[in-house]
């Protein structure tokens, strides 16, 4: 079988297994699991043939013409380079973990099969996105994505949470698509094609005659679709669907959709300095505000969700400093280890007795009741948090190494500001990303909260889906940093000394300061219990204690309000804790300026079309009707009075000619 009918089924298999899985959910529930599982387990086996068979050498191309359109033609077309081959098999692997730990985690969801389906369906788009060779077929895997995602987000659509998730997930990332698709347009009109590679010769020979408009609108529809500034916002809201999919769409689909897309495009953003600097400053803005938000957040999952939001915005300041292969190598690292993390997440809700969100503030003992999910997740917050030897450490390190090589002046890839943009931020972020990550493993595993009912062990589809994850999240960075730049056509991928102490200092600053206020706050908390500090502010605790609560009450606000009187954000952040929790009000933001705004256009266009519209239809009704009354009303039937009209007209009729002769 050669390469191109191999590469072909990847995408084609789970779109079989879709369309089988929704024919057959009611019909014949049996079949319902093994379509889900086998048709991922068999893409990824073929994704990996795929993958040995290209060796990261020259790419694979294979096109066809679909239908000729008299103009730019479409053409159903495969471009797999090495860096393309790699992601598929992340999308594989990472959607066959899904569906394996699915049938666990919602064996009894009256609407598995469905969900499966569109699990299925899913994968099967993103596949096509990384193998696409032609813009247009990639932008229907990127529009089926999206409603994939509606769906999904959805999939509990009993819950108020869930149906406004899904509906302000579609709606952010539509309203990045529009000027992407434009932006589409324009790029093929310049280049004359559709076809990657023949847009990426057109680049390389100067033909673009407007790269900063089309890569500006280009960069609207990837900061909607990977939630990037300031589209961002619909995906903290996205956790309110399943676990699973939450892994799903964070570590290997949807949001990797808008890096991949700008790292295949990358000499498009390249031709236009301006756009390189847009997007450093985007993703700087990113990587600082999602750090901060995260470590103010109570809920696991929407603390899991900002910190995808910062991890992509190393992957789009790698971009934004010319270096494509450190961008998809944190993009393959931080997709194991943040399924991993979302994965284990699941466990511990599971195990606290919660629903699709998990308050960490309502965890307690849980430990030793979850142990796989224990070991598992310390192993994917260490990764997350950059920390040698596990993988995020070589990823990020690969990231902060390219901005430090702009930043002096070693590479003209991208202006110098970027560099230094993306370096400062990135090395902040670091600081940020190891206090959320050392703050959701204390609240998580060693809180104050009540303890659970005990559900029980695990279901085995579960628990050895996170081992399997625990793995490359482990190990993969310093197996792929001296294997994987010659797939990318890219510099050395080995960490610097420079960033690799910078960054792995700051990491265990941040996470050594947030261990000391946790254990300050859990000590206070533990001699002041929060319901005396809460019922008895002034009372009989005497003058020290009484001192002590006001000074608490200074650091920590109104304590009757608080999820955690142990929680070390309140300390960290002081006056930015409220802010940082509420995503910066951004979304009331956004609703002041756009949604408001559309909605009063909205009611006064009704009010036009019910006032002044439906009264000029109505009254161009009524004046017919009166004349055919006035005309109904004539016809009486009597003969003397049809004479005397008659009599009467004939005398009109004769003074008005008298009077004209007259005048004559």
């Amino acid at each position: 079988m050669t390469t191109t009918t191999l590469a072909v089924l990847v995408p084609l298999l789970p779109f079989l297994g879709a369309v089988a899985g929704l024919l057959l959910g009611r019909t014949a529930p049996g079949f319902v699991r093994p379509l889900a599982v086998l048709p991922a387990l068999a893409s990824l086996v073929l994704a990996a043939l795929v993958t040995a068979r290209q060796g990261g050498g020259r790419a694979i191309d294979s096109a066809t013409q679909l239908t000729p359109t008299g103009s730019v033609p479409i053409e159903l077309a495969l471009h797999i380079d090495g860096f393309a081959a790699l992601v598929a098999v992340l999308v594989a692997f990472v959607a066959s973990c899904v569906q394996i730990y699915s049938t666990g985690y919602l064996r009894d969801d009256p609407r598995y099969a469905s969900y499966a389906a569109l699990v299925s369906l899913f994968t099967s788009a993103m596949l096509l996105v990384v193998y696409s060779g032609d813009l247009i077929v990639l932008l229907v895997g990127w529009e089926v994505m999206g409603i994939c995602s509606y769906f999904l987000v959805g999939h509990y659509w009993e819950t108020p949470e869930a149906r406004a998730a899904s509906l302000k997930a579609f709606l952010v990332t539509k309203l990045g698509d529009v000027p992407f698709l434009i932006g589409l347009f324009a790029l093929a009109t310049d280049a004359g094609s559709f076809r990657i590679t023949t847009v990426l010769d057109t680049v390389a020979t100067g033909g673009l005659d407007h790269p900063t408009l089309i890569a500006l609108l280009l960069l609207a529809g990837v900061a909607g679709k990977s939630a990037q500034f300031p589209l961002h916002t619909w995906l903290p809201d996205a956790m309110a669907g399943p676990t699973p999919v939450s892994a799903l769409i964070h570590a290997a689909t949807m949001v990797a959709a808008g890096i991949y897309f700008v790292a295949r495009l990358l000499p498009v953003f390249e031709a236009s300095r301006a756009a390189m600097v847009v997007l450093a400053v985007m993703a700087a803005v990113t990587m600082i505000g999602s750090g901060l938000a995260a470590l103010a957040q109570d809920d696991i999952k929407r603390i899991l969700a900002y910190s995808t939001i910062g991890q992509l915005g190393y992957m789009t300041g790698a971009l934004a400093v010319g270096d494509r292969g450190a961008a998809v190598f944190h993009l393959l690292s931080h997709g194991a280890f943040k399924a991993l993390l979302f994965l284990a997440a699941g466990a511990v809700i599971h195990a606290a007795g919660t629903n699709s969100l998990a308050a960490m503030s309502r965890m307690g003992h849980l430990r030793d009741r979850v142990p796989d999910a224990f070991w598992t997740m310390t192993v994917a917050l260490l990764a997350l948090a950059a920390i040698p030897p596990f993988s995020g450490f070589f990823s990020k390190e690969s990231v902060l190494g390219a901005a430090e090589h702009v930043a002096t002046g070693h590479t003209e890839h991208a202006p110098g500001a970027a560099g230094w943009t993306v370096l400062v931020a990135g090395l902040f972020a670091a600081l940020l990303t190891a206090a959320y990550a050392t703050r959701l493993w204390l609240l998580a595993f060693r809180g104050r909260g009540a303890e659970a009912p005990d559900h029980g062990r695990q279901p085995l589809s579960m628990t050895v889906v996170l081992w399997v994850l625990a793995v490359p999240s482990l190990a993969m960075g310093g197996i792929a940093y001296r294997s994987l730049p010659g797939w990318f056509e890219s510099p050395d991928l080995a960490p610097t000394l420079t960033t690799s102490v910078l960054g792995t200092g700051i990491a265990l600053v941040g996470g050594i300061v947030t261990y000391a206020a946790w254990w300050h706050t859990t000590a206070y908390a533990t001699r002041v219990p929060l319901g005396a500090v809460a019922a008895h502010p002034e009372g009989d605790a005497g003058r020290v204690e009484a001192e002590a609560i006001a000074s608490h009450r200074a650091a920590y606000g109104d304590l009757t309000s608080a999820p955690d009187p142990a929680d070390p954000g309140r300390l960290l952040l002081g006056p930015l804790f409220g802010p940082a929790a509420g995503g910066f009000h951004l979304d009331a933001v956004y609703a002041a300026l756009f949604v408001r705004p559309v909605l009063a256009a909205a009611r006064l266009v009704r009010f036009l079309d019910r006032e002044v519209v439906e009264t000029y239809v109505r009254g161009a009704g009524a004046v017919p009707r009166l004349l055919g009354a006035a005309v109904r009303r004539a016809q009486t039937g009597n003969a003397q009075t049809y004479v005397s009209a008659l009599l009467a007209g004939t005398v009109v009729l004769a003074v008005a000619a008298l009077l004209v002769a007259t005048g004559a």
